[in-house]
């Protein structure tokens, strides 16, 4: 008997250590962060306080550095924006900077259909469908509560995915809880 739980304990835990390689496999891409309209960042030039500050992109997704004027941050992730900066700053202004940048607030996400209050909602690292609904204050009692579609702000073309209640959200994505056809 003894021998059996071994074997079974080691069954599970063969699988569910192969569980996240699963899952990595069929997604097939890790979706970096990209800055878009509203986020506020910190930029630091490292021995360069005149430079460093915190700005917030503006509706355009543009910051406004000293000496850089407008920089056009949406679409980038944080490490491309950071080439770009230093980049700028490389020829004619500095030798050699290093540039670190950090997200501070995060662009909003939204929620729309069968929850008690539809709405624009702070983004919080690590976000699910599951918490962003618990934010909008629940299911309502038409609500399709297994599912869920998803319109990600990070792609150009616009597509809704489906996605179920484990499902992490980004900031600026577009949730959509449907109703179910029938009430019981």
């Amino acid at each position: 008997m003894k021998k059996r739980n071994f074997y079974n304990l080691i069954i599970f835990v063969l699988y569910f250590f192969s569980l996240p390689a699963v899952a990595t496999e069929t997604t097939g891409e890790t979706i970096q962060y990209q800055l878009g309209s509203g986020d506020r960042i910190r930029v630091v030039v490292f021995g360069q306080a005149d430079l460093s500050g915190e700005f917030q992109l503006d509706g355009n997704g543009r910051i406004s550095l000293p000496l850089l004027k407008e920089i056009k941050a949406a679409g980038l992730t944080v490490s491309e924006l950071e080439s770009t900066i230093t980049s700028k700053l490389a020829p004619d202004y500095l030798i050699n900077p290093k540039v670190s940048i950090e997200v501070l607030n995060y662009r909003p996400f939204f929620i729309i259909g069968e929850v008690r209050n539809p709405g624009q909602y702070p983004y919080v690292s690590g976000m699910t469908v599951l918490t962003a609904v618990a934010l909008a204050g629940g299911y309502t009692y038409r609500a399709k509560n297994n599912k869920a579609l998803i319109t990600h702000a990070q792609h150009l073309i616009k597509n809704k995915y489906e996605a179920n209640r484990d499902t992490e959200i980004f900031p600026g994505d577009i949730i959509e809880i449907p109703e179910k056809y029938w009430l019981f």
